[in-house]
């Protein structure tokens, strides 16, 4: 961890102190810190969905008023994605992720206040910009504290709050609604985020090789290499290195240098394919089982098991991953996906296949997009991680919007379900492909 030639300083190596670290109590509570951080992202981003029916019936406004609502959340995130995270590479994870979380704890406080639909439109797209930077920051900064080892696992643990954090949402509106109001949701939406805000305050490291890189007051970094590692001897005089050089330069710019722009075109176009597939499948299966000749609540449930495989893929996607390699694991789930979305259409009079359709494909494609964010994490050294997964995500996130678009013109052109789901497919086949490309590439 340390050395000390004669006469020199003594030397403490980041690097070697994560590698060489237990999981302890500090571990845990980062872990915990930034899992809810993107639980309660979650929570929101799926909150809208679920006061809908609400909403529509207090105001008496058309469901298709909504739908511009709907868009201006995801707009927002997109850009957030896009401008935010570079911040994060600039001033820290710390600071990013309890301004960001304050701040939608206080768009969501907000928005119980509101009574037209112009104005949930507005609170809707500058809630989601808030919430766009704190996906990749949460995972650069977990990934940051954890070895080799154990570094991809932890960050699609991490990330995995997201999808908790989604169909939570559901169970809390589905109590609160009926009791309380609508806006009940907003309210305890807020709270939790705030009262989470004020924890991190005191709680939440900052990452130990962005403050060393960004050549912060060295008293910070001790500051938390001694709570990672109580038995570091750490004063004045040491001298606390990582094995990164200091980049210079605007880190979406350095997402193009030095060999990296082919890796990163096909990180952008895998998290765009396997983003259309995500929102097209989480919008439109419901409706489109419901048209099959199933009743709503088994429609929803079977929509819902489309989260589940993907809640299993994230938690176990991380063990194949370090045993296996990124390229090969995701490959395998990209080709199984577009196997699996083809066949939804065709086994849909079958409900037991129906199912195995639906979670394989959860799996696959909810699963494996935590996997594509910590490719990214990984892939990226620690001046651009924040900017690289953030990036991979906003351009990702175009596809979110645009594949539910394409679905809805689709069914409008009275395309037949086995049609639409062998057209869902083909993003899947070009995310595989992709995936072999880089595995090349790399």
């Amino acid at each position: 961890m340390s050395s000390q030639a004669r006469g020199a300083a003594p030397t403490v190596n980041v690097d070697q102190v994560v590698e060489q670290g237990r999981f302890g109590a500090f571990q845990f509570g980062l872990l915990l810190l930034c899992g809810l951080c993107l639980i309660v992202d979650g929570f929101d981003v799926q909150a809208m969905g679920y006061v809908a029916p609400a909403i529509i019936g207090d105001w008496g406004v058309s469901k298709a008023s909504l739908g511009p609502v709907f868009g201006a959340g995801l707009f927002g995130m997109l850009l957030g994605s896009l401008v935010l995270t570079p911040v994060g590479d600039r001033y820290g994870r710390r600071p990013v992720l309890i301004v960001s979380t304050l701040f939608f704890a206080v768009c969501m406080l907000a928005t119980t206040q509101v009574t037209t639909i112009n104005q949930l439109l507005v609170l809707r797209f500058i809630t989601g910009f808030g919430l766009g930077s704190i996906m990749p920051n949460a995972m650069a900064l977990v990934g940051e504290f954890s070895p080799s080892s154990s570094r991809v696992t932890r960050m699609m643990l991490v990330s995995c709050g997201f999808t908790v954090g989604a169909a939570a949402g559901g169970f809390v509106s589905a109590a609160l609604i009926p009791a309380y109001g609508w806006h009940s949701v907003f309210w305890v939406g807020g709270a939790v985020p705030l009262l989470l805000g004020i924890a991190m305050l005191f709680w939440l490291p900052e990452s130990i090789q962005f403050l060393v890189l960004r050549r912060r007051p060295q008293a910070k970094a001790a500051r938390w290499l001694r709570k990672l590692d109580p038995s570091i001897a750490v004063d004045a005089s040491t001298r606390i290195v990582v094995k990164e050089a200091k980049a210079d330069g605007m880190p979406v710019a350095e997402l193009f240098r030095e060999g990296r722009t082919g890796i990163t075109l096909l990180l952008w176009l895998i998290s765009f394919m396997n983003l259309i597939n995500l929102y097209f499948l989480s919008n439109w299966l419901p409706t489109l089982i419901h048209d099959a000749g199933y009743p709503t609540g088994m429609a929803v449930l079977i929509g819902t098991s489309l989260q589940v495989g993907g809640v299993v893929g994230t938690l176990t996607l991380g063990w194949f991953i370090n045993r296996y390699g990124f390229t090969k694991v995701l490959g395998c789930c990209f080709v199984a996906a577009c196997v699996a979305i083809a066949l939804i259409g065709k086994v849909a009079a079958v409900p037991a296949f129906l199912f195995i359709a639906v979670v394989v494909a959860g799996f696959c494609i909810v699963g494996g997009q935590p996997a594509v964010n910590a490719l990214a994490g990984t892939y990226y050294p620690t001046a651009l991680r924040s900017t690289g997964i953030g990036w991979a995500l906003g351009i990702g996130r175009i596809g979110s919007v645009v594949g539910p678009v394409i679905g809805g013109q689709l069914i409008a052109m009275q395309w037949s379900n086995a049609s639409l789901f062998v057209a869902a497919a083909v993003p899947a086949l070009i995310s595989a492909l992709t995936v072999a490309r880089l595995h090349r590439v790399r």
